[in-house]
């Protein structure tokens, strides 16, 4: 397994941008928004490059996931996102409805709400943030259920590379937001192929793979952060306009694409492909 890279170390070559958030400032992801309300619910989901894990543990807390997975190749951002995971559990309301396995009680903090998340989010944010400020995070009660936030992980890690404990078990989902520019610019067309390949197998049959790709103008301003990427850049024959044709001979549908969300240099388009073989 590759080190593990920090914020110290270089520039963010692989997209792993810290502060992401603070730019693109959203509780309620609108990528997300843009799939059905009963997507996630009860599935097993990986989030591939999961930066700080805003989008994981929204998955988790309000979108019924059963687990959720959430790996980047930045230590820094991962220990981040533990404890993203710790503040969003701090925040939630303590009558806070969600999805419960059957043999696992509510716990005090939660209750059911019938079969499917709750959709009031005034609940996500119910204390202020100066109550963590304040008095430091709640502690999370060591329990074995698969409710929020016991259902979301994160781990170190080149996905495209090593394999996680959670692979074998296949996923339902596995999103890939805002990273196919970069991983095409650090392994090139063969590094993206196999990332291709790599959701292609870790998938169930009728899983379905989310991409988010960057348009293809937007290489030439990150190529200029280093040398590697800019002799990379040089050799790519892919575009991001072909990406459906790879993934359909993989084994995916012909795709569809849900729609454009997000402003300025964060306006992209967002794709969705069944395995269907």
């Amino acid at each position: 397994m590759p080190l593990a890279v920090h914020a110290d170390q270089e520039a963010p070559v692989h997209g792993n941008y810290h502060g992401y958030y603070s730019k693109r400032p959203f509780i309620q992801d609108p990528r997300l928004a843009l799939l059905p309300a009963e997507f996630f619910v009860g599935k097993r989901v990986l989030d591939v490059g999961c930066n700080e894990g805003w989008v994981t543990c929204e998955i988790g807390q309000s979108r019924g996931a059963h687990q959720v997975v959430g790996v980047d190749i930045d230590d820094t951002l991962i220990r981040a996102a533990w404890k993203r995971r710790r503040t969003v559990w701090s925040l939630q309301s303590p009558e806070r409805g969600h999805l419960h396995e059957e043999s696992c009680p509510p716990h005090k903090r939660q209750r059911v709400l019938g079969d499917a998340p709750t959709t009031d989010h005034s609940a996500h944010n119910y204390f202020p943030a100066s109550c963590e400020h304040s008095y430091g995070p709640l502690p999370i009660p060591n329990r074995g259920c698969g409710a929020f936030p016991h259902n979301v992980t994160f781990r170190t890690v080149d996905w495209i590379k090593d394999k996680i404990p959670e692979d074998p078990n296949q996923y339902d989902i596995v999103l890939g937001f805002s990273i196919s520019k970069w991983i095409h610019l650090n392994n090139k067309d063969e590094g993206l192929k196999e990332f291709f390949h790599r959701v292609h197998q870790c998938l169930k049959m009728g899983g379905i793979f989310v991409l988010e790709p960057q348009p293809w103008d937007t290489y030439s301003k990150a190529r200029r952060m280093n040398e590697t990427l800019k002799e990379n850049a040089k050799y790519l024959q892919l575009r991001p306009d072909g990406f459906g044709e790879l993934l359909q001979e993989l084994g995916f549908n012909h795709g569809h694409r849900l729609g454009v969300t997000g402003k300025g240099g964060f306006r992209r388009p967002v794709d969705v492909y069944l395995k269907q073989r």
